[in-house]
C-alpha cells in the first residue's frame, strides 16, 4: 500500500525501505547488488576508459576549496562524474542515486539538495587512513555513499576493505566490508570515521556524499 505524503500517495519500495531501517538503527546500511551486474560492468568500462583516456587526478584531502595532496594519508585516484554531461553508464547511474534520494527525502525529511559523485581507482599498494567525511569550513554531507565496481570473483585476499569504526555501547568496534562488484555501502558522513586497508590488487569504485544546504 503507498504511503501518504503531504496528500500524495507513493508506493513504499522494500529495497528503499530496509536502508532507511538499517541507517536508522546502526547509522550504516549495506545493500547488495545495488547494481545489476551488467550496470557493473557498464560503469567499470566507463571508468577504466576515462582513466586510460588520462582524465584522472591524484586524489587530495580536504574539500574542493581547501586540498591538499598528502600520499601519505591516501593514494587513490579520482576523476569527478558530471550529471550535466553524463555518458549512458553514468546517467543510469544518477538515475538511481536521485530515485533513493526521492525517496529519502519523501520518507526522512532529510532535506537533501545536493550531490557530489567521484569516479576512483586505487592501485595496488595504496590505502586511505582513516578519516571522517567532513570539514571545519563545510559539514553538508549527511550520507556518504560507495559503490563498488570490482571485477566478478573479488576475493578477499585482494585487500582494500573498507572499515567503519562504530561505537557500540561505548566500546568502539570495526566493521570490515569486503568491496563486492555491485555491492553499495551508505553510512552518516558526520559519524562514521572509516578508512581503506591496503589495496593488493587494482581496485574500482564510485564514492561520492549526499549533502543538505
Amino acid at each position: 500500500m503507498g504511503q501518504l505524503f503531504e496528500g500524495i500517495s507513493f508506493d513504499e519500495n522494500p529495497l528503499y525501505e530496509t536502508i532507511i531501517q538499517e541507517l536508522v538503527s546502526r547509522k550504516y546500511a549495506i545493500v547488495e547488488n545495488f547494481f545489476t551486474a551488467d550496470e557493473v560492468l557498464l560503469l567499470r568500462n566507463a571508468l577504466l576508459q576515462k582513466y586510460d583516456d588520462d582524465k584522472f587526478k591524484k586524489a587530495a584531502i580536504g574539500n574542493r576549496t581547501n586540498e591538499i595532496i598528502e600520499k601519505s594519508i591516501r593514494g587513490d585516484f579520482i576523476l569527478w562524474m558530471d550529471e550535466s554531461n553524463a555518458g549512458n553508464a553514468e546517467s543510469l547511474f544518477f538515475q538511481k542515486i536521485n530515485d533513493l534520494t526521492a525517496y529519502l527525502n519523501r520518507t526522512c525529511f532529510l532535506g537533501i539538495l545536493h550531490k557530489e559523485f567521484h569516479y576512483a581507482l586505487y592501485p595496488q599498494g595504496t590505502y586511505y587512513k582513516r578519516h571522517l567525511d567532513t570539514f571545519q569550513n563545510d559539514d553538508r554531507r549527511k550520507l556518504s555513499f560507495v559503490c563498488y565496481l570490482n571485477e566478478a570473483g573479488w576475493l578477499p585476499e585482494n585487500g582494500g576493505e573498507l572499515v567503519l569504526f562504530l561505537d557500540e555501547n561505548g566500546k568502539e568496534e570495526e566493521k570490515s566490508i569486503c568491496p563486492l562488484p555491485g555491492r553499495v555501502v551508505i553510512f552518516e558522513s558526520q559519524i562514521i570515521e572509516h578508512e581503506v586497508r591496503p589495496v593488493n590488487k587494482e581496485r574500482l569504485s564510485i564514492t561520492g556524499w549526499l549533502k543538505t544546504r
